[in-house]
């Protein structure tokens, strides 16, 4: 998802770094627990997400899985990502988005938790796969800060999603940290879903540590207005 070469410190960055960077920055288990405790229009939300087919020579290719706190086998999102080079510029990578095949019914039942098998999506093959035309998010590279920032352009992600016209993405993410804001619109521009206040912040954590918050955490608070529920 990157391209080019960056000086850094006298050394150029290739492609090839850029996008292990963003694929080490990008896999793990995430959750936004603290967030949520402080500010209560956000909900606790688990974050998993895993490499899948790393034999393939056209990935990294990243199962995504987003779940409400005490909910892990009922996930509202799932989605996988492959990430590439942008050729002729320089640190920015793109992460194109695909849907698994099925009803929502049927992906849950058939791919919920996949993140944790030794081969995750195993027998699937990404032709199978459903692309989300107009949703890649192109990331570039923050010097300064090595933060990695993006989103999806313009209007061109279309969602028909609680009377949406097109839905767009914005990521920041680091090693310990992804932030996420994902939002519907209607065709005159206003909002009519995702979260209004700002990104969901999502700092990435063991595994074990998320069971065991969730263990403690109470039950799931209701949403103080609708455009906070999160959504597929």
């Amino acid at each position: 998802m990157l391209a080019g070469l960056l000086a850094l410190g006298g050394c150029a960055r290739s492609d090839r770094q850029n996008i292990s960077e963003v694929r080490s920055n990008l896999v793990g288990s995430f959750d936004s627990s603290a967030q949520a405790a402080a500010e209560p229009e956000y909900f606790t939300i688990t974050l998993h997400t895993a490499e899948v087919w790393p034999q393939r020579a056209d990935g990294p290719w990243i199962y995504v899985e987003q779940a409400m706190a005490g909910m892990a086998d009922k996930p509202y999102r799932q989605r996988v990502y492959r990430l590439s080079a942008l050729p002729g510029s320089e640190d920015r990578v793109k992460s194109e988005v695909f849907e698994l095949p099925g009803t929502m019914d049927e992906v849950v039942k058939n791919y919920a938790g996949a993140w944790k098998l030794p081969e995750p999506l195993k027998g699937l093959t990404p032709d199978k796969l459903v692309a989300r035309e107009g949703c890649a998010i192109t990331l570039t590279r923050d010097e300064k800060s090595g933060s990695w920032i993006g989103s999806t352009a313009g209007d061109s992600c279309k969602s028909t999603l609680r009377g949406a016209s097109y839905a767009t993405s914005e990521v920041t993410m680091t090693k310990t940290m992804l932030q996420s804001w994902d939002r519907g619109f209607d065709a005159s521009g206003k909002q009519v879903w995702g979260a209004v206040k700002g990104p969901y912040i999502f700092l990435k954590v063991p595994v074990d540590a998320i069971a065991t918050s969730q263990t403690k955490a109470p039950a799931p608070k209701p949403a103080p207005i609708d455009t906070m529920k999160p959504v597929r």
